[in-house]
């Protein structure tokens, strides 16, 4: 009896270390088989321990190319989104405008609509102009699906700011660049970055509408699709161990940095 009221103590915590842990098993299963050093071809199966891959991660021909290609893509991606989507955001929230109930509509149709049909729409508008596929074409398509995702994020934030906070600093003679920059974005800082960093992962993750516009541009997603076909090097599972200890690292600092604010404020 006394173990059923500990459980249903901790019910809700349980299954939250337990949704975490299946949501964390293909990481521990990519981390573990970067070590491994298969026997053949593909990297399925545990066969001896080796740091061989840790070593020479560019061991495999094109692997880093197309890994430098995905992260150039992305930044760019997220810088474009993200200056697009905050620009987006406050004129949604602080502006009344014709076809503004319209906007926001339009705003989650990417969200919404399957990445297939947007790829495929995509493609067709390039040919139709005569855009040769490549680079340019993907960062393009990539701009315009995070687009939605930036907007959203800064949105919310920009909606729960108290504008009393801007009225109190042109009341104290503050000019409308020095209000913005030293009230308006520090709030929406949050938003902003919480905009940014999803674009980022969204560009350097996508395959299907990248695999539609991407011509003969092959990022690391494609590569690692291609890789699928013909045997999977286990430097594609050092690539994806390393950048998943530094989204953990990013969230860390994050946490680390907000309880520190904190503190001082209190």
């Amino acid at each position: 009896m006394a173990f059923v009221n500990w459980l249903k103590r901790r019910l809700v915590v349980i299954a939250g270390l337990l949704t975490l842990g299946y949501l964390l098993l293909p990481n521990i299963v990519v981390t573990v088989f970067s070590f491994n050093q298969p026997k053949g071809r593909f990297n399925y199966e545990w066969q001896e321990f080796s740091t061989a891959a840790w070593t020479d991660p560019c061991g495999v021909a094109d692997l880093c190319g197309s890994l430098s290609l995905s992260l150039q893509l992305a930044a760019w991606a997220t810088l474009g989104a993200t200056a697009l989507g905050t620009l987006i955001a406050f004129a949604l929230v602080r502006y009344r405008f014709r076809a503004r109930g319209a906007v926001n509509s339009l705003i989650f149709l990417p969200m919404a609509m399957p990445e297939v049909v947007m790829a495929a729409s995509l493609l067709t508008l390039f040919l139709n102009l005569g855009a040769q596929l490549g680079f340019w074409t993907i960062l393009i398509a990539h701009i315009m699906f995070c687009l939605s995702f930036v907007v959203v994020a800064v949105k919310a934030r920009v909606m729960s700011m108290d504008p009393r906070l801007e009225e109190a600093a042109r009341d104290l003679y503050a000019g409308p660049v020095q209000t913005f920059v030293r009230v308006t974005l520090p709030i929406a800082a949050p938003g902003i970055a919480a905009g940014a960093l999803l674009a980022f992962a969204l560009s350097f993750d996508d395959f299907i509408i990248t695999n539609f516009n991407a011509g003969s541009t092959v990022t690391f997603p494609m590569f690692v699709w291609g890789s699928a076909q013909r045997g999977t090097p286990v430097q594609i599972n050092v690539i994806g161990t390393a950048m998943f200890l530094v989204a953990v690292l990013i969230v860390v600092a994050g946490m680390v940095i907000a309880n520190r604010r904190k503190k001082q404020k209190a």
